[in-house]
């Protein structure tokens, strides 16, 4: 079974940098070249510096890694972060609305230290997703020159008992220690728990709830795979160091099963095509799909966030220069094609959209990680407008309802993985508000 540990992180000291809303920052994978240049002309202390700096004239190999090392190590120095005096856990609170839609949830969780385990069966933490190599060659080379987790892994267990949830509740019950809003209107609230305080028995049994069953990665996959690599390499120069901290990383403890968890969609955008390709496409869907013709408008409404469904029922959108149509799957023509293990990967909508470019226009699982063909956006609009640019090389977009959070379940315990970009789990935990030097 996993193990979970309180820890000393590394926090912004208010009577430094001021509002800590100026200074935290959605994650690395989220943003923007242009987001990046917003949040550092924001604040000068903002963390995207440290979480995703970017190239400057002049820059060497790996010295964007090593300037997020010398502004981590001064920032240290000048006050600008604090770290806890005793071990603690952090308990997280996020209101927000469903985008899309006028429906609002509460999360709770907690930020913990995780020890990292090999991605395989029988562990405490299970996979769901692919990687992609860049990211992971990023992940690692910052990691390496930092030592520190900047943002969280999010990690999901499940509790029907419903006393994790009772217990998170009470933890967040008086003043929290930051409390604020970003760019999506999502309120961020955190509260610093002393695992060996007056709450240490209520810290005790959340951490052995939330490790009673191993703990799926909902998101973070690169970051996870980076630990362990940068893990392995540490263990080759240490002397006899006894539980170490870069055996562990940062991870954001969510429950499943009390608190509805949202995923959204993200969405497929094919380039490289043309025209030929493109009709060459549409010609051949119903070898594998029941085709219905469908207008732009009708299919934004039906694979937008408000339109509320989850997938698993085979349907999807496409949309090209020629015109759209929503797709529904025809089962028996997918089942020679499909991977003989993992039941529950066979049924994922996302599974089925990559047999179906393998097979009708030469996209395998190779091409799709070494990226360049297919791109990847939560937006409707976003993946429709790629494809009507004048300008832009798009040739096709496809359209997916989210995957259901019971069936990313199934897929880990399966021991099975999902392509790439199979999730998108909202709201992100915003990086900056809990940090984990690998260090006691």
């Amino acid at each position: 079974m996993p193990l979970i540990r309180p820890f000393r992180a590394l926090r912004y000291a208010p009577e430094t940098v001021g509002d800590l809303g100026a200074v935290v920052a959605p994650p690395y994978d989220v943003l923007s070249k242009t987001d990046r240049a917003q949040l550092r002309a924001r604040h000068e202390r903002n963390v995207v510096r440290l979480d995703a700096p970017d190239d400057e004239a002049g820059d060497g190999e790996d010295e964007r890694y090593r300037r997020a090392a010398r502004t981590l190590a001064a920032w240290r120095s000048d006050g600008t972060f604090h770290k806890e005096p005793r071990p603690s856990i952090y308990v997280q609170e996020q209101t927000y609305r469903v985008p899309g839609t006028s429906v609002e949830r509460t999360q709770h969780g907690f930020f913990a230290r995780l020890r990292l385990e090999p991605l395989e069966r029988g562990s405490g933490v299970l996979p769901h997703e692919r990687t992609l190599e860049a990211a992971r060659e990023d992940r690692y080379r910052l990691l390496r020159a930092t030592g520190v987790n900047t943002s969280p892994v999010i990690g999901i267990y499940e509790d029907p008992t419903g006393r994790a949830t009772a217990i998170l509740a009470k933890l967040a019950a008086g003043p929290a220690a930051v409390d604020v809003r970003d760019a999506d209107g999502v309120r961020h609230r955190l509260w610093v728990v002393d695992a060996h305080g007056p709450a240490a028995a209520s810290v005790a049994e959340l951490i052995e709830i939330a490790s009673a069953q191993p703990v799926t990665i909902a998101d973070g996959h690169h970051r996870y795979e980076t630990a362990l690599r940068y893990r392995d390499e540490r263990r080759m120069s240490r002397s006899c160091e006894e539980d170490p901290a870069f055996d562990y990383l940062l991870m954001l403890f969510l429950e499943t099963t009390a608190e509805p968890l949202t995923v959204l969609s993200t969405h497929r955008v094919v380039r490289g095509l043309g025209d030929a390709g493109v009709a060459s496409l549409r010609e051949r869907l119903a070898e594998l799909f029941a085709v219905r013709q469908a207008s732009r408008e009708e299919l934004r409404s039906a694979f937008s966030a408000s339109a509320g469904a989850a997938g698993g029922a085979g349907r999807m959108g496409l949309w090209t220069r020629d015109g759209g149509a929503i797709l529904t799957a025809r089962r028996a023509s997918f089942e020679p094609l499909l991977p003989l293990e993992g039941e529950a990967a066979r049924h994922l909508d996302v599974v089925l959209l990559g047999v179906a470019l393998d097979h009708l226009v030469g996209i395998d699982a190779e091409a799709l990680a070494a990226g360049g063909r297919v791109s990847f956006t939560k937006s409707v609009d976003a993946a429709l407008a790629a494809v009507d640019s004048a300008t832009g090389d798009a040739d096709a977009a496809f359209l997916l309802e989210p995957t259901p959070v019971a069936s990313i379940v199934a897929v880990a315990r399966e021991g099975d993985v999902m392509p790439q970009k199979s999730t998108y789990f909202y709201p992100k935990a915003l990086t900056g508000l809990v940090i984990n030097p690998h260090e006691w």
